[in-house]
């Protein structure tokens, strides 16, 4: 059967049973039409970069699903005309990721590169403005000398 990894949003203002209870009402559509879902992944309450449906934040949730295609299409049948469901992603895979996704992968400010200027990269408005007005005074009269 295909894999597929599939990404929804709920409403800001339901619960997080609500969403698990979601979470269980499609999964029992995929188990129905004869696929399994592998993984389930509640990414939480985040912040949209724009409105939808006058929402600005949304509950995220993955699903890595091995399904044939009729099941995953009912699915998102389902959750076109489900209410609390604003948005949804499904993406056919090759393989399913192991272990938690990049989402839920624990990043350090530590493993980050760091530029010549501490905690962030070299910008396209910084520039070398060559030696400061001090070092090259100080040079000019070793010249001179």
């Amino acid at each position: 059967m295909p894999l597929y990894e599939h990404i929804f949003l709920a409403r800001q203002d339901i619960s997080s049973q609500q969403v698990e209870g979601l979470v269980d009402q499609f999964k029992a559509v995929i188990e129905e039409g004869g696929g399994k879902v592998a993984k389930v992944e509640t990414w939480g309450l985040k912040s949209l970069t724009y409105r939808i449906r006058k929402n600005r934040k949304a509950h995220f949730t993955l699903l890595n699903l091995d399904a044939p295609p009729a099941a995953v299409a009912e699915m998102e049948r389902q959750q076109r005309i489900h209410e609390d469901v604003l948005r949804t992603m499904t993406i056919k895979v090759d393989e399913l990721e192991e272990g938690p996704s990049v989402m839920m992968q624990k990043r350090d400010r530590d493993d980050r590169p760091r530029g010549r200027f501490g905690d962030r990269e070299r910008g396209p408005g910084d520039r070398d403005r060559g030696p400061r007005r001090d070092e090259r005074d100080s040079s000019d009269d070793k010249g001179s000398e």
